[in-house]
């Protein structure tokens, strides 16, 4: 037969597994303990009837124990199932213990009030979004680092080795002896074929337009525009220098590139000329009026 009395003062006085000695107190770890306080009348192995309420996956059982079952341990609790609505579980508990003491129903129900209120904590706790904190140790950055490192030079080195063999294939090294993938070659060559042509279209093209010539050669005259020029002489010393300015152009074809730099000082030279003979062309008027002048007088 079992001894409740017996069992109780071997735990306590002895030696219990489930035991937690903390300086607040002593404490029970067992899962069927249903205040989780280490004492006569809470302990699950020193009570030959005991009743508590376990949590398996959001459901809630009440598992009773009897003296009557004490010899098969595979079948000593009973559980049954309890509703979810509090209510009704508080009369389903007072229907199985109606012949219990007291003092364990009201453990009993005190623990599934306790168990209610932390399952509406974790859904309120569920729906809110809050902001989770992670730490990373020194070793995992360092090990992190390290591997970064090492990744770099590997991915390098990789390149390095697929450049030297895309040229030796170029240069037919290898010949007809080694099978490898063509079309992933082709694929890396027009790669590269569009990685030039990217390069080329960067590099600035000038473009000559017919009569652009002509159309800066008129507006270094209009500079000009105000000394009034009324002798025939003078429209033929223009017409001369007409024909100078066209001597001086600098011969272009369309489509030729040259370098900005030399076509800015071939330009600079070029109005340099037309002003000088325009300041010649100027003093020639001049001399020409004041003659006329004296002849007149």
């Amino acid at each position: 037969m079992q001894h409740d009395e017996v069992i109780w003062q071997v735990i306590r006085h002895n030696h219990c597994s489930f035991m937690a000695k903390i300086t607040t107190g002593k404490f029970c770890r067992n899962p069927y303990n249903v205040t989780g306080i280490c004492n006569r009348s809470s302990c699950p192995l020193a009570n030959s009837r005991y009743a508590t309420i376990r949590d398996h996956d959001g459901v809630f059982y009440l598992y009773m124990k009897t003296i009557e079952r004490a010899h098969k341990p595979n079948e000593l609790w009973e559980r049954v199932k309890l509703p979810r609505n509090y209510e009704k579980a508080l009369e389903l508990i007072d229907k199985h213990l109606m012949y219990w003491p007291k003092i364990l129903v009201h453990k009993t129900k005190q623990r599934l009030t306790k168990m209610t209120q932390m399952r509406i904590r974790m859904r309120k706790l569920a729906l809110k979004t809050r902001e989770k904190i992670m730490t990373t140790p020194r070793k995992e950055i360092k090990r992190e680092a390290r591997r970064e490192q090492k990744a770099e030079k590997a991915a390098l080195l990789d390149k390095s080795i697929e450049k030297e063999l895309l040229e030796r294939l170029k240069k037919g090294v290898y010949g007809d002896i080694y099978n490898y993938p063509v079309e992933a070659y082709n694929e890396v060559l027009e790669m590269e074929e569009l990685q030039a042509a990217s390069e080329e279209e960067e590099e600035p093209e000038i473009e000559y337009v017919e009569g652009y010539e002509e159309l800066e050669e008129e507006e270094d005259m209009e500079d000009f525009g105000g000394l009034a020029i009324h002798n025939q002489d003078a429209d033929e010393d223009s017409d001369g220098l007409d024909e100078d300015v066209e001597d001086i152009q600098v011969p272009h074809k369309r489509g030729r590139k040259e370098s900005t730099f030399s076509l800015r000082k071939l330009e600079k030279d070029a109005r340099a000329k037309l002003k000088k003979k325009a300041k010649v062309i100027v003093e020639v008027e001049n001399e020409e009026t004041d003659e006329r002048q004296t002849t007149v007088h």
